[in-house]
């Protein structure tokens, strides 16, 4: 009988050290003590696009009317429990740690400004020029074009690994579509570190916005505890156990049993499905039919009911639509303005007109804005106007 923990995977399914995956496409010569994919997190690190997340929303920064709140999630704090959540299920399955690290560090590095509404918004915009917005896209273009940090080459130059889990991790694209990414195995499923990053951020952003709505008071606890069963039966326990715990404490106590239970669920499940469907090898991975990393029936059903319950009750909620709609005009108005204006734009990107055109270009110069950069363009705009 193996000794062999029964949630370790077989070595051969994980992505190895070495190998096409690692390589780049400006050749480098190893580092003396660092993997490749070590190198790629650093690199994520370091990029100044990485640390424009602080300055761009989650679910929100500031509710209605005001001061923007220090404790609510911005795209930065997100990333950073996403990495802790990745790294530690890859550690328990036996995937390589340090490929999920990088991937779960830069898997949210192309989101625009105000989040999803302002994701929404840029992509209305670009579809009047007949084109889309696509953060997965967009993060390929900011390490392979944007981020200027060696004298050698543009971009982070990147692994395969990472730059395929950047535009893979949360969904497929179809060669047909995507001629232009022929490089990152279309067709194919991605490998189980990039898959792992999907889950890893519902997780993550599943306890973190249940966390920020009851804070933030858009959400009560009794709403909370009727809508989303699993934080009933979890809240129950913990005030079972710790009677005279304050409320707030216990709530904590919840979303971190919430956490636990979806992980463990995860780390259990996956080499189960992975037996079940007799797969030994990355080869094995890439040929299925669809993507293996996932919940067990009953906890997705529960993670399922509790996403259900935060777009209802959160991230569509009447006290939301005012933060939506003001994102959704700022980044419109900002658009239309540099469309008209394109000289406005700074020199790195104008330069870049007449090979992306002018839209595209428009598109990534706001891409990159923090939400209060973007902000202070629209109100210079306003003042401009009303002169």
């Amino acid at each position: 009988m193996s000794s062999e923990p029964q949630n370790q995977l077989p070595a051969e399914i994980a992505v190895p050290p070495g190998g096409e995956l690692t390589s780049r496409a400006h050749l480098e010569p190893p580092h003396a003590y660092r993997t490749p994919f070590a190198r790629d997190s650093a690199r994520v690190l370091h990029a100044k696009a990485f640390r424009r997340l602080a300055g761009k929303t989650q679910v929100f920064t500031r509710l209605p009317g005001e001061q923007p709140g220090d404790h609510f999630r911005s795209r930065l704090t997100h990333t950073l429990e996403v990495a802790q959540i990745a790294r530690t299920m890859a550690l328990a399955l036996g995937l390589n740690v340090e490929l999920t690290e990088a991937l779960a560090l830069v898997h949210d590095i192309g989101h625009p400004p105000f989040g999803h509404a302002g994701e929404k918004a840029l992509d209305n915009a670009l579809k009047q020029h007949g084109l889309r917005f696509d953060h997965n896209l967009h993060a390929l273009r900011i390490v392979t074009w944007f981020e200027e940090r060696y004298a050698a080459f543009r971009g982070l130059n990147l692994t395969l690994a990472v730059r395929e889990g950047i535009i893979k991790h949360s969904r497929d694209y179809g060669p047909a579509m995507h001629p232009e990414l022929a490089a990152y195995f279309l067709g194919q499923r991605p490998p189980l570190e990039a898959q792992l990053i999907d889950l890893a951020d519902e997780i993550a952003y599943l306890a973190a916005d249940l966390d920020d709505g009851l804070d933030s008071g858009i959400l009560t606890l009794d709403q909370v505890r009727e809508g989303v069963p699993l934080f009933r039966v979890l809240h129950d326990a913990v005030r079972a156990e710790a009677p005279n715990a304050a409320t707030r404490l216990s709530i904590s106590e919840t979303l971190r049993r919430i956490l636990n239970a979806l992980v463990t669920d995860l780390v259990r499940e996956l080499p189960d499905r992975v037996r079940a469907q007799r797969v030994t090898t990355l080869d094995d991975v890439r040929r299925l039919p669809h993507r293996i990393v996932a919940l067990s029936e009953a906890l997705e059903t529960e993670r399922a009911e509790a996403k259900t319950f935060l777009y209802a009750n959160l991230y569509n909620s009447p006290g939301m639509e005012e933060v939506h709609r003001h994102a959704e005009t700022v980044v419109e108005s900002v658009f239309a303005r540099l469309i008209a204006d394109p000289s406005l734009l700074p020199e790195d990107h104008r330069v870049l007109i007449g090979t992306e055109g002018l839209a595209r270009t428009v598109t990534d110069y706001i891409a990159g804005m923090t939400d209060t950069f973007i902000e202070q363009m629209w109100l210079r705009a306003a003042r401009y106007r009303n002169c």
